[in-house]
């Protein structure tokens, strides 16, 4: 079932969280650990990142260096395809624009209907390490818009070069990003909404938020959006807080605030397992608001806090 289907066929919010790919050469294992742990509050559908090629320079002796490019978390579609056949869950691997040409892109959505995996989250995705502002690979797309306009053309049956695909689709589904306290790039909030609007307008049918501490920000953001037109559902992304060096890592990564409360709290930690309680604390209220006012899911991001959103879903779901 799609995504925007089991959002909208479920009268009680969802359960739905995030996953890295492994790194390369690890093996799934410890992925399925994650995903046995989550699995008892009866997830909706895992979304699964997919990461570009970055340079990385090698020692080659006598000190000097050799520049490559590698990627250190291949495999999205074939994670995907593992964790549907052996769990029998909606999967959403991400699209992305950073790192990828069309070329890759048109070979990415090949390999997913053989598999039988038609929802998406489109994302323009990060700039590179190296790279001081984004730039696309040549040959790739520069936005997210850009990049649902190939979908919608695969969709239509047709390829990047004009030729038609002969066989027969199953259309892909697919959310995009937002971000209650405006992406980096965007100038103000009132660019950062239209261009929502113009996701929405292409074929995006939700989104979900960046990570947000403060829900006030979200129901502004959904306040905002709705007054200008955008009706689609607008997913909450959570993260748990677990780690003192987020109180600075957070804000200078994310561009997120942390509420002053918070911040506060985590001040008076004195070690990062007395912040993680903090964070599963905090959580909790968040979620339990959330749901009192109405959302449609809470959607996870568990990198470095499965064993916190374990407990956060035990008082929630």
């Amino acid at each position: 079932m799609r995504v925007i289907d089991l959002i909208t066929s479920h009268s009680e919010p969802m359960f739905s969280f995030e996953l890295l790919p492994p790194i390369k050469g690890t093996g799934i294992e410890k992925l399925y650990q994650d995903i046995d742990t989550l699995r008892p509050f009866n997830p909706q559908y895992i979304n699964i990142t997919t990461h570009r090629s970055e340079y990385v320079y090698i020692p080659t002796g006598n000190e000097q260096f050799e520049r490559r490019r590698i990627r250190r978390r291949p495999g999205t579609v074939t994670v995907a395809a593992a964790i549907k056949n052996k769990y029998n869950l909606t999967v959403v691997p991400h699209l992305l624009c950073s790192g990828f040409t069309q070329e890759d892109t048109e070979y990415m959505l090949l390999d997913l209907q053989f598999l039988g995996i038609t929802d998406l989250l489109i994302l323009r995705g990060d700039k590179a390490k190296h790279e001081s502002t984004f730039i696309p690979e040549p040959g790739g797309h520069t936005h997210a818009l850009d990049l649902q306009m190939q979908v919608n053309r695969f969709n239509q049956g047709e390829f990047l070069d004009g030729s038609p695909i002969k066989a027969p689709l199953h259309p892909f589904s697919y959310g995009v990003a937002c971000y209650p306290e405006k992406h980096e790039e965007a100038p103000n909030m009132d660019l950062d909404i239209m261009f929502l609007k113009k996701k929405v307008e292409a074929g995006a049918e939700y989104a979900v938020t960046q990570m947000f501490f403060d829900n006030e920000c979200y129901f502004k953001f959904v306040e905002r959006a709705r007054k200008e037109g955008i009706h689609i559902p607008i997913i909450p992304g959570i993260k748990p807080f677990s780690k003192l060096s987020q109180l600075s890592v957070i804000p200078k990564t994310f561009k997120v605030d942390l509420p002053m409360e918070l911040a506060t709290e985590a001040m008076k930690c004195t070690d990062d397992s007395q912040t993680k309680q903090l964070g599963i604390e905090w959580c909790i209220h968040q979620c339990r608001e959330l749901i009192a006012k109405g959302v449609p899911s809470l959607h996870f991001y568990t990198v470095g806090a499965v064993d916190s959103v374990k407990q956060i879903a035990e008082k929630i779901f």
